[in-house]
C-alpha cells in the first residue's frame, strides 16, 4: 500500500476543494463534497449528513462546531436564482460523512482509506484533545464491529471469538489473551484500553474486512477467518511502512469508561456555565 493516498473525484481531489475562512479555519462545502463521494442527489447525501450529525452528537461534540447550516444561491434556467440548503463542514465532519456513507461506492471506500491514514497523522482530529479522539473512535469501532459480526454471521461464522482472534492476529501478531498479557490490562477489553492511534488501526481493520467479505461474497467460516487475518496483516504492514509503532507496543490508556464519565461531567459543567451567562 502506498504511503500517501490521494482521494480522487469527478472534479477535484478532497484537499483541492478545501476553503479557508477569514479566521483562517478550513472548511468544505457539502454540495461540492457530494459528487466527490459518489452521490448525485442531495436528498440521498442529506441522509448521510444526518447520520454523521448523530455520530457527532453521540461522541459528545457540538454539532454546530462541525456542521454549519448555510444557504447557497443557485442559478435557474429562467435566469433567476434560488436558495438551496448547504453546509460548511469541518474536516471532522467530512470524516464522519465518509464513515457513514455507502461502502459499496468506490468513492466512499477510497475516502475511508484516506481518512484512516490521515487519522494516524492526527490531521482529522487536530482540534480535538486525546480524550475526545478516544471517545469518538471507540464508539466508531464498537458500531462497525457490530456490523462486521452481522456480516460474518451471514457468511457462515459461528465462532465469533475465533473470528475476532484472526483479526487481532493479523494486526497485532498476537491473539487477544496474549495482547492483554503483553499490555498488562488483565481482563479489560483491549479496545477499551486502546489510545486513539491504536483504535484507528482497528477501525480500519474492521471496516475493510466487512467491505471485503461483502464485496467478494465470501462464504464459509474458514474463508471469513482468513479474510479477517489478511486484512489485519495488511493494516499492520501499512503501519510498518509509514514508520508507525506496532499496536502491540502501544501503551494502554486509562479505561474508556473513566474518560466518558469525565467528559459527561465537563459537558454538564459547560452547560451550567452557559445558563449562568444568559
Amino acid at each position: 500500500m502506498a504511503k500517501e493516498i490521494t482521494l480522487l473525484g469527478p472534479n477535484k481531489d478532497f484537499e483541492g476543494i478545501k476553503k479557508i475562512n477569514k479566521q483562517g479555519v478550513e472548511y468544505w462545502e457539502a454540495r461540492e463534497l457530494m459528487p466527490l463521494l459518489g452521490y448525485n442527489k442531495w436528498k440521498n447525501f442529506k441522509k448521510i449528513i444526518d447520520k454523521a450529525k448523530d455520530a457527532c452528537k453521540n461522541s459528545d461534540q457540538e454539532i454546530d462546531d462541525h456542521f454549519s447550516d448555510v444557504g447557497k444561491m443557485v442559478n435557474l434556467g429562467s435566469g433567476s436564482q434560488r436558495k438551496v440548503e448547504d453546509y460548511r463542514l469541518s474536516r471532522y465532519a467530512c470524516y464522519l460523512i465518509a464513515q457513514n456513507g455507502d461502502t459499496r461506492k468506490q468513492e466512499i471506500a477510497m475516502a475511508q482509506t484516506y481518512f484512516a491514514i490521515q487519522t494516524r497523522k492526527q490531521e482529522i482530529f487536530q482540534q480535538m484533545d486525546q480524550d475526545k479522539k478516544r471517545l469518538f473512535t471507540r464508539k466508531e469501532v464498537k458500531d462497525h464491529n457490530k456490523k462486521l459480526f452481522k456480516t460474518a454471521q451471514k457468511a457462515g461464522v459461528n465462532n465469533f471469538g475465533k473470528f475476532n482472534n484472526y483479526g487481532y492476529l493479523g494486526l497485532y501478531g498476537l491473539i487477544s489473551e496474549d495482547i492483554k498479557t503483553k499490555k498488562g490490562i488483565g481482563k479489560d477489553n483491549i479496545l477499551d484500553r486502546a489510545g486513539s492511534t491504536e483504535l484507528a488501526a482497528n477501525l480500519f481493520r474492521i471496516t475493510q474486512t466487512d467491505e471485503k467479505i461483502v464485496k467478494e461474497k465470501i462464504t464459509g467460516e474458514e474463508k471469513a477467518n482468513t479474510t479477517h487475518f489478511d486484512v489485519g496483516q495488511k493494516v499492520r504492514n501499512t503501519i510498518k511502512e509509514i514508520g508507525g509503532t506496532m499496536p502491540e507496543n502501544l501503551k494502554p490508556e486509562q479505561h474508556i469508561k473513566k474518560i466518558k464519565a469525565k467528559s459527561i461531567k465537563m459537558i454538564k459543567n459547560k452547560k451550567q456555565s452557559r445558563k449562568k451567562l444568559r
